[in-house]
């Protein structure tokens, strides 16, 4: 899982134990994720960003959210706890085996009411939505290379005030490095310039996990 490695071990420790942990459904979908997928838990994000999706997402009395990259539905259940009742969460992503173990609880959660999965490419499927400012939330954690073109995407229809969480964007502390040979650095920090830069939209870059960037519609 993502994790606060870059940072003091201690420090890290010690937010992680002053936040409110997952519940037992949360703690067997992980356990299933590192026995279905391996090394590729680490999709998954980590403990202490799962509150605050839940929490931000009740803030912003969202009814209506968008979720790019699903893997195995940890993220998804957060986020769709925090919906106002009658709210709708549309995620999207490219994998049936690993979101057909996110549906599953998803109906352990009673919220499959609540989620609809869109497969295919995100970009053609964000495409697609109706250019109007109907979403209030959106979460972006899927693969790098084209998170520029999913905030693009995505910023047309989002409404004033609303938010997208923009999740890896530290890239485990590489980030700092302006020579990285790593194409996800690269292109992650063409993304934060962008984000930090756009008079769109107010920004806040938050060092959770492998970073997490609120960033606010104006």
């Amino acid at each position: 899982m993502k994790s606060l490695s870059f940072l003091n071990a201690d420090i890290a420790a010690y937010t992680v134990a002053h936040t409110t942990p997952p519940d037992e459904l949360l703690r067997e979908l992980t356990e299933e994720t590192i026995r279905a997928t391996g090394d590729r838990i680490a999709l998954q994000i980590s403990p202490e960003q799962g509150p605050l999706l839940t929490m931000l997402t009740r803030l912003a009395g969202a009814r209506n959210a968008v979720e790019v990259g699903t893997f195995t539905g940890y993220s998804s259940i957060c986020i769709a706890r925090g919906l106002v009742p009658g709210g709708k969460l549309t995620c999207f992503d490219v994998s049936e085996e690993w979101t057909s173990i996110a549906r599953r609880y998803w109906d352990r959660a009673g919220l499959a009411d609540r989620i609809e999965l869109r497969l295919g490419p995100a970009a053609d499927s964000l495409a697609a939505l109706p250019r109007e400012e109907t979403i209030d939330l959106a979460f972006i954690d899927a693969d790098k290379p084209a998170y520029i073109t999913y905030y693009e995407a995505l910023l047309p229809r989002m409404r004033p005030g609303g938010i997208i969480l923009a999740d890896n964007v530290l890239r485990h502390g590489a980030i700092l490095d302006p020579d990285s040979p790593d194409e996800g650095v690269r292109v992650m920090r063409r993304f934060n310039d962008l984000t930090a830069s756009d008079e769109r939209v107010t920004t806040i870059m938050l060092p959770i996990a492998d970073g997490l960037t609120l960033i606010r519609k104006n």
